[in-house]
Formats: C-alpha cells, structure tokens, sequence
C-alpha cells in the first residue's frame, strides 16, 4: 500500500495504531510548541489527532503555520510483538525508518531525527527516565544524543530481526495448533482470522460446517481417531480432541459450551493447554440475566430499571403497581436461545408476558426467574471487548438486524445482517462504553471470577447516555463477521494475551478509514418452518474485498455445498466507507442462488435489501460554537426536531460561561454535549483544539458558528474547511469584518438600500470565505441599527436551514422517503386498458382525474325514486398467501366480490367501484395485476372501475406488503330495497361458494402451519388443484350477474351473503325477528371444508359460524315461484342450485337458523 508522502511533514507519528501514550503525546505537542512545524502527520496512528486535540496538549494535526525547525522528527512506535512486526505495514514502516536512520547518519546536518517508543517497556529507546522531558528540545542540538537514538532504535529492530529469523526457521518457529469449538458463520470468521497468523500450525474446528470444510490451508473439520467427522461439541469431546491433537489453545465460539463450563473442564483436564472463554462462573453474565442486573446496579455500571421474580403472582403485583405509561421488557433470565425476551406494549401485554415466560413455561426452566425493566429508547450498539482478567479493550462497535424483513419487520431472527464501524458510536461513547466494560472485568475479578474471553456488551444509547442492555459471553453472530475483518493486530496473539493476562502489553489496533458490512443469505422460510438440501451456487462470485463466510452448511458426498441450516452465509464486504462496503457485499450476495431441488429455475434464499441503509443515510451531526444567546440556533433546532432538515445537533460549545446558547444546548438533552471552554493562559491556537477536541468527541461533522465572538485560529479553519458556516449581518463581502450593531451602523451610514445575511463557509480570511446562501430585506431611511437588526435577525436561522440543506443535500424528497412517483404514473398508464374495459351505461372508467363521474340517468335510474346503496371491505388475511406466493392476479376479484356481493343483498345494481392500494414499496408489476383482477371483478358484476388511490407508505407497510380496500356503489328503486315481505313459507335457496371465499383466512393459515406445510405444498384435498396456494387463493364467486335477472322480476324477498360468521351470522341479518330459518338439507361438505374440520377439530355448530361450508349466496324466495327461480337461475350459469330448507314462525328467543341436517 506504501506509505504517505512524508516530504513537508515536520513531525511524522508512525505505527502507533489505536494507542496514544502520554509521553509521545507530550514530546510531540512540546516540539510542537518550541519549533513550530509545518505539519504533524500520522501514519497508522488513528488515535493521535484526537487525543492531541485535547488538554493538557491542544495541538493541531494540520497545522500550516511556517516552520523554523531545521530538522524533521519521526516518532516510532516499535511493533509490540512479532506478528506485528512480521505484517507488511509495519515492515515497510520499519525499511523506512532505517533509510533515514542510514541517510541522516551519513549527512552532516542530520535531517532527520527518529524517536522510538517502546510501548512494551513504556518508555522512549535509548532514553533515560531523567532525560524525557528535556527530549523535545534536546535532539535538536545534541549530536551524540542523536546517534544514541538512532543506534538504540536500529538495535531494538535487529532484536526483532533475531526473533523473525527464528520464527521463520522450521527448527525453530511457533506453529501452534488451535482448537475451535463451534459451528456457525462466527466460527468461520474466527477460523479464517486464527489462520492468517503465523504463529499458527492448524485451526481444527469442532464440529465446523462446510465453509470451514472447504476454507483449505490450516483450517479443517475435526474428525475422531477413525477419521470419521465429529459432531458433537460436548465438553468430554472437547477434551478427548483437544488431548488428541496436543492443541496449544481452545478458542469456545458459542455460548452453550462456556455456560456448561468446558472452561473449567478444559483446566482440570488440560492444564497446560490456554483457553479463551470465560469461566462457567464467568459465563453467568449471559447464563444469568437477573444475576447481570444485580451485577449492575450493585457496580453503578448504567442499565435500566429493574426487578426479579422468581414467582409469577409477584412479578404481575410489581407490573400492576407502575404507572401505565411506564413500558416494560420482560425477559427469561436464563439462556432462550435469542427468544427470552418479550417486548410488551401495554400494561396488561407485559402481564401476558409474563405468565408466557413464567407459568406457560415457554421457554422451559430458563423462565424460572424472570427480570421485568423499564423500557429503554435509543440506537443500539454491539460493543465487543477483548478481556484478560484485568482490564478490556473495546472493538469497533457494531450494529445487527435482528428483525426478518426489510423496515425492520417480521420475527425476531439470531441477526439478517451488520456493520462496523457503527456511526452513532462516537470517539467519547467509545471511551465510555470501554470504561464501563473494564469496570466489569475488574469487578468480577474483584469476586472471584477473573473475566477472559470477548465480552459482548448489548449497549443501548439511551437520552441519558449509553446503558447496559445484556451481557453475552462471547462473539456474537453475525458482528463477528465484521468486526474481525477489521482486525490490524494477530488475533492468535490477542487471545494469547488474554490467556496470559498481559492484553495491555499488545497493541490492539483496527484498520484505518475501512468499512465492513455483512448480509445473511437465509432460507425462505426462515426463522419460521424452511427448506434444507438445497445446493449453494455462485459461492465462487466473492470479489475483491469479499468474503463469504458458512454457517449453516455442509458438503455432500459429492462435494456439494448444501444449506443446512437457516441462515445460511453471510457475505461480508470491505471498502473505504459503509457504502462501500454494502456494494461489495450485495454485489456477490446478488450472484448467489439456494437451488429449489423441485424447480432448478427456483432459488429458496431471503435475505434483507437495506442493511445498514439508516447508518449510511445517518443524519448530519452538527457542531455549535457560539457566544450569545443563539436566537439564530432556535429555527434550526425546530427543523432536527420536525425532521426537515436530516440533521441534529449534538455539540454546543461556548467560550462564555453563561452565555445562553449553552441553555439551548441543555434543553436538548444529556447526550448533547454542552460544554464551557475557557480560554485562560490558552493561545488561540490552543483554545480552539480544545474546542475541537470537544466537536470531534462528539462526532460532530459540521460547524454552526451562531453569535461566536472569536478570531478563529488558521489551525482551526484548515481542521474544518469546508465543514464550517458563519452568519454575517450583511451581504457580504461589503461590510465584512464588524460585529453585531457596529455592521447595521455601517450599512445605514453607507445609505445601503437593502441589506440581510450572509452564510459563508470559515476561512482564515475574516469573513471572505465562499458564500453560500444570503437573505435580503429592504433598507428604509428611518431604519435605526436597532431597527435593521430587528429585520435581518429573523433570516438568519432559515439562511443556516438552507445553507445546512445545500451543504449536505438533506433535502428529503419523496423518492427520499421511498416513494416513487414515477411508479406510480407508469402504473396508472399500466392499468388503464384495463379499467376501461370495464366501461358501462353511466360512466367512462377513465382514469387521472381527481375524482370518478356516473350519471345516473344513462344508467336508467329515476334519480326521485332511487337509492343509493354504498358497500365496502377489504380481503383480510389473504392477501397473506398471495404475498408468500407472489400470486397477486385473483385478490383483485376477491376485493370486488366482497363489496358487490354484499350491495345486492339489498336489492341493488352494482353502478361503480373504487379501490385503494397501499403498499410500503410501489411493485408497479405487483399492483398492475392487482388492479387487472379488480377490472375482472367489475367485469365479472357489471360495474364500472371508474377510480382508485395506490398509497406508497414506506413507513407503514414493510417492502413487499400492501393491504386492498373496496368501496362499490349501486342503485336500487326506492320499492324494491330488500329485504321485503319476508314471512315464514318462504323457501330458501343455496348458490354453491367457489372455495373459502374470503374470511376466515387467520385459521386457515393457522391450520396449514399445524399440518406442518406451506403454500408451496401439494394440496391434499384436491390432487389437481396444484399447490395449496393456488387452491386458496380461488378467488371470491361473484354472484351479480345470476340474481339480477330474478330481482328485476321482483321474485326475491331477500338475499345473505355468507361470509365471516358463516351461514348462522348471515342468514339472521336478512331475517324479520318473527321468523326462523329450518335448514333442512345442507349439502356436503367440499373438500377444502373436510380438510379444515379433521385438522381443526371444530363441530358442525363452529364450521357453520366460522367458514361459509360451501354455500356463498342464500336467496329467498315466495313458494310458488321457486321452480322459475331456479330456472332463471340456471340461464345465468349456476348449474347447482340447492334447496336448503323454509322459513318458519319463531317462538320467542329462538335461534334465528336451526339446523335439521348434519355437514356429513
């Protein structure tokens, strides 16, 4: 990769990684401050700009200020281990430093001064503890004190030297054998990080799956003596293998293990073997969530609210004694594999809860004490900290997805995805969440239990700061997967020191400006019922900067991978920032497909389409300073909170200590910092890398100078060019320069007709930086500087909105917000043709305008003598099967049916209908054959389509959802509204249903999930109907064009639509009270309705009230005119008609349909 030109740096800080020791702080702000050098330029030293930014040292990286030192200074940081030394980075840092070691010793001025810090000893090489603090001034004048450094560092490079030679002799080197316990996508990347060392022979991975399988080189499978595989991962497997092997280390990937103590197993059985995993005592911080919260709180380390039970009636006294508006997370305290935690929305859900865990046992023994806490509000964050036993080194922090589906919805899955570095995690929160995991480890060796392996910390960045959620025991899955692809240091080495306890001895350093992110590959179904055996193909499309990492999978005998699990990879990519890593990652996730073995064409994967899609379009972070009382900042603050702006100010820093900008810092809350810097005894170059320290802590991005009375130091503006704005009371560039009132006097005495405000970006010039927005108002000759401040003050906070706007493009339009208007014209010119197809008498079912036209009269309606009737509905849970099955052409008929079939049970002629579609992502594909199925529907009724509304909501629906709403109109002679003359005598008639129609859909999936199928099954009531999707989704019968010809005769006295409730909630609704229905004969059941009853086990009573049980239409009609009924009816194409029994006089109470025949 080669190193940064080095030419005009004045003092260069090399291979320091995420270390930033006081003493090199100190020598480089002292040389800073005695030669003021040009520049300060760090080479893999990430933590130095900021840390030098802070007191005492208050020193810019980027300073540009002339420089008078006669020599360049190299501070080095010598490698603290061999692996690190060993890695190319640091042995080109290292040729680097001896070249100018060599060059400086053969020129006479000595260009070049190199300094190295051992980080091992403390201490600079060559260096007396009495000559430190004179060093900075000392090598610039002290010859023989510059061949001592220069002859103790090229020493302390040859001891190193001595030590590589050693290791890459085969008599000699380190080739350790690593034993591996687990299976998932974590372990792969454990397995793939372990073998890059070259401290390390073998990685054998127990049991592994078939990436760790195929990953070559030093990593296998474990197999037993025989050479068949192992499969098991119990501590007695453990043990044998590891004695079996001679392992060096055993690295414990899941939790299970280290809860059963394999650890501790591992130290009776294998004493001389190093293990890295907590204790079975340590691991009791995942084992025991009520144990972690007592841990907590006793330890003052920030969690939630919380109580214990151990008894359910308790648990539900405590819930009942809080205020309502108090929400609670109710959790098993025991291991419930991801599950064990419920997240109520209400006083009597966290009740329910609470007896689900505790007395339904739902999650066996591991509910037996569960914790109630106060819900917490915020970003969440993994933060996975390497532990020895005495102190924790936090890695970049990382954000999951644990929800199925994209927008964060579906079930709860063991994650669909991460990223690392995560945004929301500043350089503070950082120092904060690691001081609070090494508190843990301290305490915990403080009880007896010295802590080592990976502590997960689930933090919650909550409005009062970062808090505890969980505590697991080890690596999770998949932030693993990002995480250590983002590991600079050995891991083998990093686990050694923790086995040892010397972690602060290494350098724990993570790869600069790079980005990981990560998307499962899962199978369809998943984590509900889903296939398995399907072959992975496109496993060879990784490209560069991607690796495809295994979890559920295995290779066959015929060396093909297949899925074995539910989720299956997870494709994690690399870039210079998350976007980039995203586009690696998908890019290959695209290319690779789970074969359905029934349908080659078919892949059975899922996964998620937006991971990390919030952190990439994260909200600007901005940064105040400012001096007065910021009446300026009060539009902008309004415009983060309404969500006009894509922004939010976390930073408000002033230079007076009560000044009132800081209240309107603190009236945003605890997380944002507001802070007073003092500039006492500071240089301005000092006071404002101070106050830089205090933005970049905060993770500021960009700079408001609101009423900021202050030169601004070059150093400060080259730090934030063209991250920086000021307001100007004028339109600048006249008038630049002055301040407040002085500006207005100035304008008023230029007799300027017109003034305003001017935002422009900070440059070292006072105000001549590029503009970017200005405001104007008229100047009249009575204004006073009073007056004109009064006029221009009110345009300086929506300049700044516009200019914020400008800057970062946070102007947020509907294709922002995931809506496509574009889709939506392409689809209404889509569905045109089909909407006029349903033209008719009265209406031209065109589409476009703002509403939809029926004239009555061409329709044949006396408008005097006619109601108008209006039905509507929807097609309920239905619209479930056809989302899984992707079969969208018949839930449009289903949708008119429900409407039209229910606005001629009183008689009327079905005119026109209505729809609305709303969908969370506009398929225009998707909803075209949505709308042909409501053309068809029209078609099918007679009406005409003359309207619709598509909705795209993306905060409502999740992608790939949408829900149907039906609104129909009909006309009906004022005489011959039904029903009407309905007396007892009257004969029912039955009109067969095409299927379930549309209600009842809840059980009906519920009764396919009970039979162990899904919608892609073979149907087993009807062998020809395909799969059992497409027999559900038969669409609704209309029934329009069959009683119209016999309600034009006037031969019925009323009609029932069966529908939910079924035969005994419809019929009554038709019914006078003085009459009951005798259903005499009631035909067989059809067999979707057999199947429904054998597998629900419901009576004929709850068949009847719950399906409509194979009749769709009741009609009633006078005695002596049945046989003409029957005939119209068998002109309009219902060949089946059934007699299903008579009305009768009712006694009383009675129940409105009494049933005289069984549904056998």
């Amino acid at each position: 990769m080669g190193l940064p030109d080095l030419s005009s740096a004045d003092i260069a800080l090399i291979g320091f990684g995420g270390t930033a020791p006081p003493k090199v702080l100190q020598l480089v702000a002292d040389a800073a401050a005695a030669h003021a050098p040009a520049s300060i330029v760090p080479v893999r030293s990430q933590s130095m700009e900021y840390a030098l930014l802070q007191a005492p040292y208050r020193a810019f990286l980027n300073s540009n200020a002339k420089s008078t030192s006669s020599k360049k200074l190299i501070v080095y940081h010598l490698p603290s281990s061999l692996t690190e030394y060993l890695s190319p980075a640091a042995q080109e840092e290292a040729a680097f430093v001896r070249s100018k070691l060599y060059r400086s010793s053969n020129s006479p001025d000595n260009e070049c001064v190199v300094i190295t810090f051992d980080s091992n000893s403390g201490t600079f090489v060559g260096v007396s503890s009495d000559a430190e603090a004179a060093l900075a001034s000392s090598v610039h004048s002290n010859d023989a004190a510059l061949a001592n450094l220069a002859s103790a560092t090229l020493s302390a490079l040859s001891a190193l030297d001595k030590r590589a030679i050693a290791q890459l002799d085969p008599s000699t080197q380190k080739s350790d054998t690593v034993v591996l316990v687990g299976s998932g996508g974590r372990e792969h990347a454990l397995a793939v990080a372990l073998s890059r060392s070259p401290l390390v022979g073998k990685v054998i991975c127990l049991p592994g799956n078939g990436g760790t399988a195929g990953e070559g080189g030093k990593v296998s499978n474990a197999t037993a003596a025989d050479g068949s595989p192992l499969s098991k991962q119990d501590n007695a497997t453990v043990v044998e293998l590891v004695k079996r092997v001679k392992a060096d280390m055993v690295v414990v990937g899941p939790e299970q293990p280290l809860v059963d103590g394999v650890v501790d197993e591992l130290a009776v059985q294998c004493p001389g073997v190093k293990v890295f995993g907590p204790s079975k005592a340590g691991a009791e911080l995942e084992a025991s969530k009520a144990f972690t919260k007592d841990f907590l709180q006793q330890h003052d380390i920030p969690t939630a609210k919380y109580r214990n039970f151990t008894s359910a009636d308790e648990a539900i006294a405590y819930v009942q004694s809080l205020d309502p508006a108090d929400r609670q997370v109710v959790k098993a305290s025991g291991l419930a594999a991801g599950k064990g935690v419920l997240l109520p929305t209400s006083p009597e859900e966290t009740i329910a809860a609470v007896k689900e865990i505790m007395s339904d046992k739902a999650f066996g023994a591991a509910g037996d004490t569960c914790v109630v806490e106060s819900f917490m509000t915020g970003p969440e964050a993994s933060c996975l900290a390497f532990c020895d036993g005495n102190t924790a080194v936090l890695m970049p922090a990382a954000q999951d997805h644990k929800r199925a589906l994209d927008g964060d919805e579906g079930l709860n899955t063991g994650g669909m995805g991460a990223y690392a570095p995560a945004p929301c995690v500043t350089p503070e929160l950082q120092k904060v969440i690691e001081a609070m995991c090494i508190k843990t480890v301290q305490k915990m060796k403080e009880r007896g239990t010295p802590y080592v392996g990976v502590l997960y910390a689930g933090m919650m960045l909550t409005p009062n700061g970062p808090s505890v959620l969980e505590f697991n025991c080890r690596f999770g899955d998949p932030e693993t997967q990002v995480v250590l692809p983002l590991l600079e240091t050995d891991l083998y080495e990093v686990m050694t020191a923790c086995c040892d306890g010397t972690l602060d001895a290494i350098d724990v350093r993570f790869k600069e400006n790079v980005a990981a992110a990560t998307v499962v590959c899962a199978a369809q179904g998943y984590p509900e019922k889903y296939p398995k055996g399907m072959a992975i193909e496109g496993l060879d499309a990784a490209g560069e900067n991607v690796k495809v990492y295994h979890a559920g999978t295995k290779v066959d005998a015929g060396g093909v991978t297949r899925c074995s699990g539910g989720r299956v990879l997870a494709v994690t990519g690399m870039g210079a920032d998350l976007a980039g890593a995203l586009a690696a990652s998908y890019k290959t996730v695209k290319q690779i497909a789970f074969r359905d073995p029934n349908d080659g064409a078919n892949s059975l994967m899922h996964f998620r389409t937006d991971i990390a899609k919030g952190a990439v379009r994260k909200k600007l972070r901005i940064g105040v300073l400012g001096s007065t009382r910021g009446t300026a900042l009060i539009p902008v603050m309004e415009a983060c909170a309404s969500g006009d702006l894509h922004a939010e100010i976390v930073a408000v820093v002033s230079n007076r200590s009560k000044a009132p900008i800081l209240d309107k810092g603190r009236s945003l809350g605890p997380t944002v910092t507001t802070q007073f810097v003092s500039s006492k005894g500071l240089s301005r170059e000092q006071f404002d890398a101070e106050c830089t320290s205090v933005l970049a802590g905060a993770g500021v991005e960009y700079v408001l100078l609101v009423g900021y009375m202050r030169i601004l130091s070059k150093e400060f503006t080259d730090y934030w060019a063209g991250r920086c704005i000021n307001v100007h009371p004028s339109l600048l560039p006249k008038h630049a320069g002055g301040m407040d009132l002085a500006v207005h006097q100035a304008v008023i005495d230029a007799k300027e007709t017109e003034s305003g405000c001017t935002i422009h970006e900070v440059t070292e010039e006072v105000d001549g930086g590029p503009i970017v927005v200005q405001k104007v108002v008229e100047v009249l000759p009575t204004d006073t500087a009073e007056s004109l401040k009064a006029k221009v003050q009110p345009l300086e906070g929506p300049a700044f909105i516009e200019a914020i706007r400008k800057k970062c493009k946070t102007s947020v339009s509907y294709a922002d917000a995931g809506v496509s208007i574009d889709a939506g014209n392409t689809l209404v010119e889509l569905i045109k043709p089909s909407c006029k197809a349903t033209r008719r008498p009265g209406c031209d079912a065109d589409l476009g305008g703002f509403g939809g036209l029926f004239d009555l009269a061409a329709a044949g309606y006396d408008s005097e003598n006619t109601i108008i009737i209006g039905a509507t509905d929807g097609v309920g849970t239905k619209l479930r099967v056809a989302h899984m099955t992707k079969k969208h052409e018949t839930v449009g008929i289903d949708l008119v049916a429900m409407c039209v079939n229910d606005l001629i049970v009183a008689g009327g002629e079905p005119l026109f209908f209505l729809d609305y579609f709303a969908t969370g992502k506009l398929d225009v594909e998707e909803a075209a054959a949505v709308v042909r199925g409501i053309a068809e529907g029209c078609k099918q009724s007679g009406c005409g389509l003359i309207g619709g509304e598509t909705a795209e909501m993306p905060s409502m629906y999740a992608p790939g959802d949408y829900d149907l709403a039906g609104f129909s109109v009909g006309a009906v002679l004022k005489d011959k509204v039904l029903p009407k003359n309905v007396a007892a005598g009257d004969v029912l008639l039955g009109l067969p249903s095409s299927g379930i129609h549309s209600n009842g859909f809840s059980l009906v999936r519920k009764l396919v999930e009970k039979a162990n199928l899904d919608y892609e099954s073979s149907c087993p009531w009807d062998k020809t109907a395909g799969t059992i999707g497409d027999s559900l989704l038969t669409p609704t019968k209309i029934y329009v064009k069959a009683c119209l010809p016999l309600l034009k005769k006037e031969m019925l006295t009323g009609l029932a639509h069966i529908t939910g409730g079924g035969l005994l909630e419809n019929l009554p609704r038709s019914l006078p009270s003085n009459v009951k229905a005798e259903i005499t004969c009631h035909p067989p059941l059809p067999s979707v309705f057999n199947w429904m009853k054998e597998i629900s086990g419901l009576d004929d009573h709850e068949m009847l009230r719950t399906f409509n049980c194979g009749i769709g239409m009741v009609l009633i009609v006078k005695k002596d005119v049945v046989d003409e009924a029957k005939a119209l009816l068998r002109d309009a194409g219902e060949s089946v008609v059934y007699d299903l029994g008579v009305l009768v006089s009712r006694q009383g109470e009675e129940e409105q349909v009494e049933m005289k025949a069984s549904l056998s």
